[in-house]
């Protein structure tokens, strides 16, 4: 998309609720200690910069929408911040919601040509029987070229696992591979083992529903804004800072850096603004749509499940740690 596209902005309208509290703005990737780059790259711009940007702007609607909902940065410099710490600050500060902003890229497509065949002397066989033998080997000459035509906004959440997704996962979950201290952080654990995404799976598993219908929102935004819509999509294996935050949580590709044209859209003001705007929009939706099920599950509880002192459990944390309870009951 075009980065000198007009953009007509509504005005934030304020809002005040009490279905979410404390929401948690996380800008991927980062400089690193020596100065360089730690995410993708396009023709003349950086993912670390371009996610800093859109999440101050998302910060920014956000306070102004929420006036009564605090909002956390767990990188609010160009410092890159580890991903053990990330998720930390998440739940240190009891997050309701966790938003993470990144930039998408697609790898270089490979290309292939036959240049013709060498001839390749061996020998075989050993002692009076050993003789030469020549073959003609087939050549290729080999090259890359950039990607450049995939476009689109996508929104990830944790989930089922799918291969064709292995890359992408790889790719988020490298910096916390490259951490000096990485077992001291993280344990004795591979992010991307079978083992532990089943592990992760049945912790969080009471956060799918509520991430998924988040990123629903988010695409519905961009489908609004004129954005190619990359529809939501589950990792193909897991990606830390989404499997170890306690609440729901969603990954925002806002872009391609590879394609030119979302890489200038990217870049600017309004495109960023506008990427902001949607996110914003889709928390608003959820906030609505979380308010009637909290309802609707208040009124069951009211019923059937009081708790001792006959109370209503009718805010988020009480309603998640019930439903967590079901769950380990059906265990």
């Amino acid at each position: 998309m075009p980065c000198c596209v007009l953009v007509s902005f509504v005005p934030l309208k304020k809002q005040s609720q009490k279905t979410i509290k404390t929401i948690i703005v996380d800008a991927g990737h980062g400089i690193m200690d020596n100065g360089g780059h730690n995410g993708a790259k396009g023709s003349y711009s950086y993912e670390d910069d371009i996610c800093l940007a859109i999440s101050k702007q998302l910060v920014a609607q956000l306070k102004d929408r929420f006036p009564d909902v605090r909002i956390v940065e767990t990188r609010p410099t160009e410092r890159i911040v580890p991903l053990h710490r990330r998720a930390e600050i998440a739940n240190e500060n009891k997050g309701d919601l966790f938003l993470c902003v990144h930039v998408n890229a697609m790898p270089p497509i490979h290309h292939s040509e036959f240049a013709g065949y060498k001839k390749v002397t061996s020998y075989v066989g050993k002692g009076k029987k050993r003789r030469k033998v020549t073959k003609n080997v087939p050549q290729y000459r080999r090259w890359t070229t950039p990607n450049t035509t995939t476009k689109g906004a996508e929104t990830y959440i944790w989930g089922a696992h799918k291969n064709d997704d292995k890359e992408v996962a790889m790719r988020e979950n490298a910096p916390m591979l490259e951490e000096e201290n990485f077992k001291e952080n993280y344990g004795d654990i591979d992010p991307n083992s079978p083992e532990f995404i089943a592990l992760s799976l049945l912790k969080t598993k009471q956060y799918f529903k509520r991430s998924a219908t988040l990123a629903g929102f988010v695409q519905d935004e961009f489908a609004k804004a004129g954005r190619v819509d990359g529809d939501v999509r589950q990792r193909g294996v897991g990606i830390w800072v989404l499997q170890a935050t306690a609440m729901p949580s969603v990954l925002v590709e806002t872009g391609y850096i590879t394609n030119p044209g979302e890489e200038d859209y990217l870049n600017s003001k309004e495109g960023q603004k506008e990427t902001a705007l949607c996110v914003t929009n889709a928390v608003e939706t959820y906030i609505s749509w979380l308010q009637k099920q909290q309802q609707s599950g208040n009124n069951n509880v009211n019923v059937k499940n009081k708790n001792s002192t006959g109370t209503a459990l009718n805010d988020t944390k009480n309603f998640l740690e019930m439903v967590e309870r079901k769950e380990k009951k059906a265990l």
